[in-house]
């Protein structure tokens, strides 16, 4: 049985991916800072799994996780970094405040960056010792290369976490291992949720060219393809799921 280690697990775009891999026959490492008596019969459905409750943030936690994945399974098939927070508060990028700027990039970017390179090691001995390969999908954002000034933070990590996925991209390949990502639109997860207004008006006066809010599980979708094999000569790559936001239109 295949393994996947998906953070973010307990929220949207990080349950659809659990739902979705073990649905496929993996077993899932899930990952959250959900403690686990706060997360309830969320994952009772799922025939597999390991929950583990930690901070991305904090690098005990990350090595705890990874330590818990192998001891339980012995392997890691496939990480998928989903975990991602927005700004607590929304300030203009004049007014923006260091605790701000930090919360997010520790998460986004200074987080997954260091539980990737800790899975990524993993992922070179399996390969060195069994010949497998190992997958990685990265959640960047449309806001990696569309400007928020109110919350310029965001957008950094998820530039950042793009090069992130071209750097591991190019130094993983000689062990087989692809990096790819995924850069949502505007998806209904609590992210959106607070805003959601807002984003109705914009997709009702066309903004999407698909005309709707995208799904957790259109992301979860786009990402176990990136991690199936199917895509086998694929890396490097950013796969735009935002229902046509991105296309120019005059």
């Amino acid at each position: 049985m295949k393994v996947a280690f998906i953070t973010g697990a307990a929220g949207g775009i990080g349950y659809a991916c659990v739902e979705k891999f073990n649905k496929e026959g993996y077993a899932i490492v899930a990952m959250d800072i959900v403690p686990t008596d706060k997360v309830g019969d969320k994952f009772a459905s799922i025939k597999e799994y390991i929950y583990i409750s930690g901070n991305l943030a904090s690098a005990e936690d990350r090595q705890s996780a990874v330590e818990a994945a192998i001891n339980k399974y012995g392997k890691i098939d496939v990480l998928v970094n989903v975990a991602g927070v927005a700004p607590r508060v929304r300030a203009d990028i004049l007014e923006m405040s260091e605790e701000s700027y930090d919360f997010v990039m520790d998460i986004n970017l200074k987080g997954t960056f260091f539980l990737t390179q800790l899975i990524a090691n993993q992922m070179i001995t399996q390969y060195k010792n069994e010949g497998t390969k190992g997958y990685i999908a990265n959640v960047s954002s449309c806001s990696a290369y569309t400007s928020s000034t109110n919350r310029g933070e965001y957008c950094m990590s998820k530039a950042g976490a793009t090069m992130m996925t071209k750097l591991f991209a190019d130094r993983l390949a000689e062990y087989g291992i692809t990096v790819n990502e995924i850069c949502p639109g505007i998806i209904a997860t609590g992210m959106t949720e607070k805003v959601k207004e807002k984003y109705d008006n914009l997709i009702a006066g066309g903004l999407v060219p698909l005309g709707r809010w995208g799904l957790p599980e259109d992301c979860a979708n786009a990402i176990y393809t990136l991690c199936s094999g199917m895509l086998g000569y694929t890396t490097g790559q950013s796969i735009i799921v935002d229902g046509g936001m991105h296309i120019q239109r005059l």
